[in-house]
């Protein structure tokens, strides 16, 4: 696969896309995108930081999509029920299926950015730091680190990477998008983890409190 061109960021924008399917099991099942911070849906926080960064948002879930209907947003269901996907898929799963949306539905989209539902501090050059990565590093995908951390769901992806993926995770059932770090040539955006880390994610029910802390000493 070759280098993503930087008219390629310009021609058909970037699509970005807020994964919102997990089962939330540590916060007892409950909508994680729904839940509160500062007074405002955590997703609705995603939105807003990612909202100057690309040139059109979906939200890709995987059972009752209806549920965002409010933000007047593309809704892109995860591929199954037609034998390609069975089950809850997770994060993977998702990432696939908006890229086969966008392969579909937005042609002349090349790149395409994922971020998890539960990260309200994402910062604010993420999309313009990964795509300058791709291309000095000739990599397959872009994704962030902070500290020691890899947060492969933040990510920045060619379209074209649909064909492979669609082949690991249909076909082989790959589930742990952490392992394409091993398959894929990755270039790593690293952001600093202090004072407050950008990719800081709710997931237990005590991480609200300590989100609401870190969300007041944000800048930026």
């Amino acid at each position: 696969m070759g280098c993503v061109m930087n008219s390629d960021l310009q021609d058909g924008g970037v699509l970005g896309a807020v994964l919102a399917g997990g089962l939330s099991r540590r916060m007892g099942g409950k909508d994680k995108s729904a839940l509160l911070l500062s007074g405002q849906p955590l997703i609705g926080h995603v939105l807003d930081r990612i909202r100057g960064q690309v040139s059109e948002i979906v939200i890709n879930a995987s059972e009752d999509l209806d549920r965002f209907g409010e933000y007047g947003l593309g809704i892109v269901p995860d591929i199954s029920g037609d034998g390609k996907v069975e089950g809850f898929g997770g994060p993977l799963v998702g990432i696939l299926s908006v890229l086969e949306w966008a392969a579909a539905e937005r042609p002349a989209v090349a790149l395409v950015a994922t971020f998890p539902t539960d990260t309200p501090l994402l910062p604010l050059d993420f999309v313009d730091r990964a795509g300058r990565a791709l291309n000095a590093e000739k990599a397959e995908f872009a994704c962030a680190v902070s500290g020691q951390r890899v947060h492969p769901v933040v990510a920045l992806w060619p379209v074209e990477i649909r064909h492979r993926l669609r082949s690991i995770v249909v076909e082989d059932g790959l589930r742990r998008v952490d392992r394409l770090l091993d398959l894929f040539r990755t270039a790593r955006v690293e952001y600093p983890d202090l004072p407050v880390d950008p990719f800081f994610n709710i997931n237990k029910p005590g991480d609200l409190a300590e989100g609401e802390q870190l969300l007041a000493r944000l800048t930026v």
